[in-house]
């Protein structure tokens, strides 16, 4: 992992083009976002590019991939230190928080990922690639309400989780701060009967 959360099996100008390309795509967005601004971000020739991701569309979902990742190692951090079900469900939460508050260049712009689909045609693997982390974080959210409710009400409850984390996250990038995140992480505390 680098120091800005990119993991990355590459080497190391492999790395700088996909830690460059990460904040660009984040900031300017994929489609504005071209090969030659990527490689002068990196500090690299474009055949270091080339050596490393066939296109730009295999760095796209190296991308993704990387930011899927990224949100895992926040989920693990916050899941180790939660003490009770509805900790281990709320840490979901919180790596969603964890993530909004990263000092982005130009500030927090809701959800990487949703914002990749977004400019991806459908069928692209990379929105695949997107759908399969959002179908990880409900089942994250299914396995820790296992404790909590019963197993008929567990895959509606992760589903109405779910929804409250994804919408939250659309409104919390619009406004571009975390206000919506603890919002809806205190509602799905009352949802699971706590304060």
């Amino acid at each position: 992992m680098t120091d800005n959360g990119v993991v990355s099996g590459r080497g190391p100008a492999g790395e700088r083009v996909l830690v460059a390309a990460s904040r660009l795509f984040y900031e300017r967005g994929i489609t504005a976002t071209g090969i030659d601004t990527i490689t002068a971000a990196a500090g690299v020739a474009k055949m270091s590019l080339y050596n490393n991701f066939s296109s730009k569309e295999d760095l796209v979902l190296a991308y993704i991939q990387a930011r899927h990742e990224e949100w895992l190692e926040l989920y693990r951090l916050r899941a180790e230190s939660a003490r009770t079900p509805v900790e281990q469900v709320l840490a979901v939460f919180d790596a969603y928080i964890d993530h909004a508050r990263f000092e982005y260049e130009r500030g927090f712009r809701g959800c990487g990922l949703l914002n990749a689909a977004a400019e991806l045609p459908v069928g692209a693997p990379g929105r695949a690639e997107v759908r399969r982390h959002k179908e990880q974080v409900e089942a994250i959210l299914a396995d820790q309400l296992a404790p909590l409710a019963r197993a008929s009400e567990v895959p509606t409850l992760a589903e109405h989780l779910s929804f409250l984390l994804e919408g939250s996250m659309i409104r919390a990038g619009l406004e571009g701060g975390v206000g919506r995140l603890e919002h809806a992480r205190a509602l799905a505390s009352r949802l699971l009967g706590t304060p």
